[in-house]
């Protein structure tokens, strides 16, 4: 997965993680297509993530900022956020994306903010709002995660049964 640098995890999370010997920067990474698009998590905890993403290279053929990576944006906030509510017996897993454009952007980063809705036991949800650099909304997304069971590692080795 993607790099990432100085994401401030509350340190019961860091703890958390730790004792199973995961690699937390790793594992709540922008990974590949973040990275590729220049995602940064700035700060993660399940009450809220931050993340910023250039503008340049992100922008669709009239030199806006590409709906599509908004949409990127957002679900990586959003599923960082519900991996860290569902915890270590948990992984998330994106079910439903809505995103609303409100503006255009043509250069600069937009910083995006992903806060919970909902947080039960088998899903997440979180509101995620992106910004420019004026602190003008340009766009809100909403993403629900499921939140399944982490395969056991006795189970990993089975047979599949098909039952």
């Amino acid at each position: 997965m993607g790099e990432q640098q100085n994401v401030k995890f509350p340190q019961e999370v860091i703890d958390e993680y730790a004792t199973l010997g995961v690699d937390l920067q790793a594992l709540f990474s922008a990974g590949h297509l973040g990275t590729r698009m220049g995602v940064q998590i700035l700060e993660a905890s399940a009450e809220r993530v931050v993340g910023t993403m250039p503008v340049e290279g992100n922008t669709q053929p009239y030199g806006l900022l590409h709906g599509g990576a908004s949409a990127v944006l957002a679900e990586t906030l959003g599923s960082v956020g519900s991996m860290l509510h569902g915890g270590t017996s948990k992984i998330a897993v994106g079910v439903d994306l809505n995103c609303t454009h409100h503006r255009g952007v043509r250069s600069g980063l937009v910083t995006g903010v992903a806060t919970p809705v909902h947080r039960g036991r088998s899903t997440a949800t979180y509101e995620i709002v992106i910004s420019d650099e004026e602190g003008r909304r340009v766009c809100s997304a909403r993403l629900t995660c499921l939140l399944r069971d982490t395969p056991r590692s006795d189970q990993a080795n089975e047979p599949n049964t098909g039952a």
